[in-house]
């Protein structure tokens, strides 16, 4: 058995525009860098492997809040948003010629144009998942969590998820027998002020 904490980016300037990001490698903001320097992770999490997106803002997030490098793996990596990257959400909703959903109404094929379904992301993720040796905090992307959680909740992108990811926040899971479920004894653990690790 092997546990798996999630955490999400912190803001980048894009976050704030409610654009979309997907691979776009947008660092984070000057804003984001100052509250995540308050943060760090808590025990036992400080001493699990560290991984993350190698994504400049992912990344960025690994280095302040566990004082170290992580280790990076493409297969991390947010989903391909294709022609819709740098776009509006709202603006993409509200054009009846695009056939933007909202993520309730994906199924785990939707894609957009010239991106990748949840399916495709999944199966990357599994890939990462059958390779951990230890227990393991991710630092991500919003949609990277989705799909795990998703797999772990049984959630298939349709209807309300049974989950809200939000940000400072670890999202514990277990790895066994090739699957990943809830993590029982805890839904989130938040990070820690700086200094009080232990």
């Amino acid at each position: 058995m092997i546990r798996i904490a999630l955490l999400r980016h912190g803001h980048t300037s894009w976050n704030r525009e409610h654009r979309i990001q997907g691979r776009s490698d947008i660092p984070l903001d000057d804003a984001a860098r100052a509250d995540l320097a308050a943060l760090s992770l808590p025990a036992p999490w400080d001493r699990a492997d560290l991984w993350s997106s190698p994504l400049l803002r992912a990344k960025e997030t690994a280095e302040i809040v566990a004082g170290r490098a992580p280790h990076l793996s493409d297969r991390l990596t947010e989903m391909n948003w294709g022609d819709w990257e740098g776009l509006h959400g709202a603006d993409l909703l509200a054009d009846p010629a695009v056939d933007y959903r909202h993520i309730e109404d994906w199924g785990w094929d939707y894609s957009p144009p010239g991106g990748e379904p949840p399916s495709a992301l999944r199966d990357r993720l599994l890939e990462w998942c059958a390779g951990l040796e230890r227990d393991a905090v991710a630092v991500c992307h919003i949609g990277v969590m989705r799909v795990l959680l998703a797999l772990a909740h049984g959630w298939d992108f349709a209807g309300p998820a049974p989950f809200a990811v939000k940000r400072a926040r670890l999202y514990p899971l277990i790895w066994e027998d090739g699957r990943l479920r809830p993590d029982p004894e805890v839904e989130t653990v938040r990070l820690v002020p700086r200094g009080n690790a232990a």
